[in-house]
Formats: structure tokens, sequence, C-alpha cells
């Protein structure tokens, strides 16, 4: 595969971009290639520089569901922007995007959009603290929640202890007050409430985990985490970043009958273009500013063409409801594929990753034990075969409307084929 053009393009990003990229993962060192350099995506297809087509399986890290370009998605971003592309007001594209959110949210009786994914999530718990009057979070190693300084926490603590940030240029101050639990291990949330029981303020969880890799909860874990919080008086967050109208039109908390007290959308609800939202109770949202004394604000927050692509997203999903059965058996017949070739799986609805680990992966102590290297000459000859999936061993494998049933059978017949290869 000729990929000369990419690799010009490289060397010459890497003068203006620390390693070359605007987000880490895409600089592909985790598989030891060089990056590709998309020029063109259409329907579940992505072109690079040098002209190379592959099935795309990223579709924009999950928001593309209905297939890159879809044309009602295109047609309502063109028709917004001939009125405009930002105002820095109001608009009633706002309300009706709330609308149709509220319709398929309704834990979310009132919601605030915003940006992006660590905007929702860092003003989903600033609402949460200031709420309960409380400092203290609970999060899960290996869950991932955005970059905002007290939220970079993975690993590297004790249970009981508060943790230290993976990243410079947090001081340990930041996240003095988040605290570490074990995914789908409930005891670990309950001693740390017995601890700190008093002071934490809520509890924040992907509902199913897509950034150690899928990572389904096993059964009672997440209704344990709802009763828990409110036998203390914590508020329960969804991060539904990636779950958000992915396993569900309701997102994970309809596709696994939990109610949180706060959610964060992202990826899916700005139909491809940077949007997200966080909202929750209604007497939990009326402490947000201008109401109340927790601030958060944003210039280009709700911006009309990100709004509009949204809107159109959602709506199609709506006219759809058969969508998600039908991404869940395509899914589903990779991921028969990949255990037919001795593969280890994990999959919920049309996310899905392969671990090159004998472990079951029902954690991030699990999921660490899997071999990258393996996982990076897995990708390579997925890329080599036309197949573009995740550069990373701890990221998801997304199914959209746009992938056809013979282009889920050409890659299941590569995908079966690989331990032959290899």
């Amino acid at each position: 595969m000729n990929t000369e053009k990419s690799e010009k393009l490289y060397i010459k990003a890497q003068d203006f971009m620390p390693g070359g990229v605007n987000s880490p993962v895409r600089a592909f060192r985790s598989v030891g290639r060089t990056p590709l350099f998309i020029e063109k995506a259409f329907g579940d297809r992505i072109i690079d520089a040098d002209g190379n087509e592959f099935i795309d399986y990223v579709c924009s890290w999950g928001p593309d569901i209905l297939g890159h370009a879809f044309p009602a998605v295109i047609k309502a971003v063109q028709e917004q922007c001939e009125r405009g592309l930002t105002f820095g007001a109001c608009h009633r594209g706002e309300i009706e995007l709330a609308e149709k959110i509220r319709r398929h949210f309704p834990s979310m009786e009132m919601l605030r959009l915003v940006n992006s994914g660590t905007e929702a999530v860092m003003s989903a718990v600033r609402a949460a603290r200031g709420y309960t009057h409380r400092d203290r979070i609970i999060k899960f190693a290996g869950c991932y929640h955005g970059h905002s300084d007290g939220l970079l926490v993975k690993g590297g603590s004790g249970l009981l202890t508060g943790s230290i940030p993976d990243s410079a240029g947090v001081p340990s101050g930041y996240t003095e007050t988040t605290l570490l639990a074990e995914y789908n291990d409930a005891d670990s949330v309950e001693q740390l409430f017995e601890r700190y029981g008093d002071d934490i303020a809520c509890v924040i969880v992907e509902p199913c985990a897509a950034n150690m890799g899928v990572v389904p909860p096993e059964r009672g874990f997440l209704e344990r985490l709802r009763e828990i919080t409110e036998c203390n008086g914590a508020l329960l967050i969804f991060d539904e970043v990636i779950t958000g109208f992915r396993l569900s039109i309701g997102g994970a908390q309809e596709y696994y009958g939990i109610k949180p007290d706060m959610t964060a959308l992202g990826k899916i609800v700005g139909g491809g273009m940077p949007l997200a939202a966080y909202g929750g109770r209604r007497e939990i949202m009326e402490c947000v500013a201008p109401l109340g004394s927790v601030y958060q604000a944003g210039t280009l927050s709700g911006n009309p063409a990100a709004v509009a692509a949204g809107t159109a997203a959602l709506t199609e999903l709506e006219k759809r409801p058969e969508i998600y059965a039908e991404l869940a058996r395509k899914t589903a017949v990779l991921e028969a594929a990949a255990r037919s070739a001795g593969l280890n799986v994990n999959r919920c609805g049309s996310l899905m990753t392969v671990f090159f680990t004998d472990k079951k992966v029902t954690d991030n102590t699990a999921a660490q034990t899997a071999d990258r290297e393996r996982y990076a000459a897995y990708f390579g000859y997925l890329l080599e075969n036309g197949i573009y999936t995740a550069p990373s061993q701890f990221e998801a494998m997304f199914v959209s409307a746009a992938h056809t049933d013979e282009d889920i059978a050409f890659t299941a017949e590569k995908i079966r084929k690989f331990t032959i290869h290899n």
C-alpha cells in the first residue's frame, strides 16, 4: 500500500503541531505506523491522500452512526451556513434539539448544550459538586471522561486514597479529591463511601466502558451504583459521550434500564460536528448560572451549524427505530468471525473490541494485559486489506448504518483469516 503522500504530510505537520497531530491517538504510535491523512469520506468509506480507500470502522470515533456525509445532515448544515455560521446568541434550533434530547433521555429534565464531551463532563461534575456542596468524586480506572484536570486519573493509587494524575502539567491538588474505583467492582465503591461518604458528590461512570476497549457492565453493577449513591446522598453521572444514541435511541440508560441523576452526551448528538450536552434533574440544573451559582459558559455553545447537524441526525434515527437491531446484527457477524479465529472479543450493541489477551476483560487491570504488539499486527493486517480500525488496542470498533452486508462479510472473512497469516 502506497502512503507516500501521507508520510510527506506527516513530516510537514510535525513542524506545526505536537507529534504532527491535533489529538494523540491519531499519531498511530501505538501501532507503529505513520498516520493516514484523510481527504474524503462517504458512506462507510474513507479515502486518504494517496487515494487508498478503506472500509471505516472508526466512524470519526462514533458520531457517524448514519455513515459519513449523510445527505440529510449535509443538507441541514448547508442550509444553516447560508443563514450564518454562529450568532453567539439564542436561536430556535437550540430548543428543537433540546426537545429531542429530553424526549429520548427523560432523566435530563434540563440540559445545556456545549462544544465537546470533555466540556460536558467537566460541567456535569461541577454542577454535582455545587448541588451537593461536596468536593470528592469517584471515577473508575480505565474510564476516560475527557482531559479536564480533575479527571485525568486512570490508575496508580489504591482504592481508598486520593489519586495521582496521569498527565504532566496537572498539579496533584487538582486530583486529590478524585477517588479511584475498579470498574465492575461495586464493592470498591462501597469501601470509598465507607471512608469518605459525607464528602462524595458523585460517582461518574461510562455505563458501558469504551475507553479501555469495550467493557460492558456485569449484571447488577450499574444497579448497585444506583443504590449506593442514593443511600449516601451522592449523584450518579452517566458519561454517555460514546453510548448516547449509540446503544439505543435512549442511550445506555434505556438499554440497561438505569436512571442516572445526570448525563453527559457527545459524539452522535452533534451529527458529526463539535457538539455535546449535559443535563439532569431540574433541581440540579437550576444550580447552573444564570439561575444558580455554578458558573459555566461558552461563546460557541449551541452554535447553529452543529445544532442543525445534530437535529438532522437525531431526526433520522427517530425515523428508523430498527436501526439499532440492524447495527447489533452486523456487529455480531464481526464478533462471530473474531471468535472463530480464536480471538478474545467484547461487544455491546454496535461497539466491539478485540483484545489480545487470554484473560476475560471485565476491568482495566485485565485490559492492560493485552499484547499491544499483537494488536498492532492485527491493525496493520486489516489496513493492508482495506479495513480501517482504531489505531489503539484500547478503543472501540464502530459499525454504522452505511456498512453493507457485503462489507461486513468481507471484513469478517479477513478477521477469520488473521490467525492463519500471523
